[in-house]
């Protein structure tokens, strides 16, 4: 091995090359177990559904996200440490793109002291942002993370998807959206500007490749209006335009809001939707957020005759807007009653309150349903959380 301050010329060496990121991620990661001093280091990356850790390397098995010390690593965003049965460390580091958890990072070592954990962090740091600049083109990636065949309808929904969680210091949005291999018109979207973040919760008509397509629209076309500073009830106007002109038998249900993250004064548009729930101090605030619904997005010509209803509340520090579709609470518990409403909100709550993250509640919710409907949900069942949590004065 090098002495210490070759470890840290090599480190430097590695953070400092300017191609570092065009290189081959495999030639990548064996440079950063040199540059760090340890045996070896191996990259997971948790599968569609977050039940696994599929390791990029063979030599590697997949890990139970929910039963290893891996798994515990990226359900709660830290470190572990553990002796292998060679009698090396093993440094067990999440992979973290903003607030995207992607996977997790283990260094075998022959020790561990404060510098090696210190740049043990920082190459996690370094293949986290290699990740998510190559996994958009790099297809191995995506094949270790698939544990299934992707029907057409789901690969082209998927392919306009948002990474599941997005986030800053004020708010974090994280969505789950199943049957993960064969969803059909369920969609969600969130994104960022300097003072607002956006989100909206999709359900279009019908299960195959032609309500994919109405979602992927009504995607482009929020994305369209919104890069263009579109306020609310133009967004969701180019919305209703895009569907009439180009798929006019098509439509979709959906709610569309936009968040001010200094002040958590929240504004949105309900067409069609189930109403948005709000926690608020580990309760669910009944009727908080239901208000009279608009048509469908799409049918605004035929059925309104005015222009969309725009509502607005102000959210406390603290506060979770839930966002669903009727898949979430239809789904039927293994005793054959309906998940509900109030299992819904309870299981949000609990999480709250065992300070639980935002992205863990909705990955631990979701594999609930799933187990509960013995892995076949009966619709698609989509679910996004507004977290609206400032910085305290």
């Amino acid at each position: 091995m090098p002495a210490p301050d070759e470890d840290a010329e090599l480190l430097e060496d590695l953070l400092s090359d300017p191609d570092v990121a065009a290189r081959d991620f495999a030639a990548v990661v064996q440079r950063c177990a040199a540059a760090l001093g340890v045996h070896q280091i191996v990259v997971y990356l948790a599968d569609l559904q977050q039940r696994h850790l599929m390791p990029l390397t063979e030599v590697s098995s997949p890990l139970d996200i929910d039963n290893s010390l891996a798994g515990w690593a990226y359900r709660t965003l830290s470190l572990r440490v553990e002796e292998s049965a060679t009698g090396e460390v093993m440094i067990w580091l999440p992979l973290v793109d903003g607030t995207e958890r992607l996977g997790v990072m283990c260094a075998h070592s022959g020790s561990l002291d404060a510098v090696k954990l210190r740049r043990s962090r920082a190459i996690a740091s370094l293949l986290a942002m290699m990740v998510t600049s190559k996994r958009a083109y790099k297809e191995t990636f995506v094949q270790r993370t698939r544990t299934e065949t992707m029907q057409l309808p789901a690969e082209l929904l998927r392919a306009y998807l948002p990474p599941r969680t997005i986030g800053n210091t004020d708010v974090v949005s994280t969505a789950v959206l199943e049957p993960a291999y064969e969803v059909g018109g369920d969609a969600f979207d969130h994104a960022l500007t300097a003072t607002t973040l956006h989100a909206a919760m999709l359900d279009s008509m019908g299960h195959d490749l032609a309500s994919g397509l109405t979602s992927v629209v009504t995607l482009a076309a929020c994305r369209n209006a919104r890069r263009t500073g579109a306020d609310l009830p133009e967004l969701v106007m180019s919305v209703d335009e895009a569907l009439a002109r180009w798929l006019p038998d098509q439509f979709c249900t959906g709610v569309l809001l936009q968040l001010e993250q200094t002040t958590g004064v929240l504004r949105w548009i309900n067409c069609g939707h189930p109403p948005p729930l709000l926690i608020r101090n580990e309760r669910l605030v009944d009727g908080a957020l239901s208000r009279e619904a608009d048509p469908p997005l799409g049918l605004a010509a035929t059925f309104l005759d005015s222009p969309r209803t725009v509502h607005e509340i102000s959210l406390q520090p603290g506060d979770r807007v839930l966002l669903y579709t009727d898949g979430v609470t239809e789904a039927r518990m293994q005793d054959g009653s309906l998940f509900g409403l109030d299992r819904f909100a309870e299981s949000v709550i609990r999480a709250t309150a065992g300070g639980e993250l935002a992205a863990e509640t909705l990955r631990r919710l979701i594999h609930w349903l799933l187990d509960a409907e013995h892995s076949r949900l009966r619709d698609d069942a989509t679910i996004l959380m507004v977290e609206w949590q400032p910085p305290r004065a």
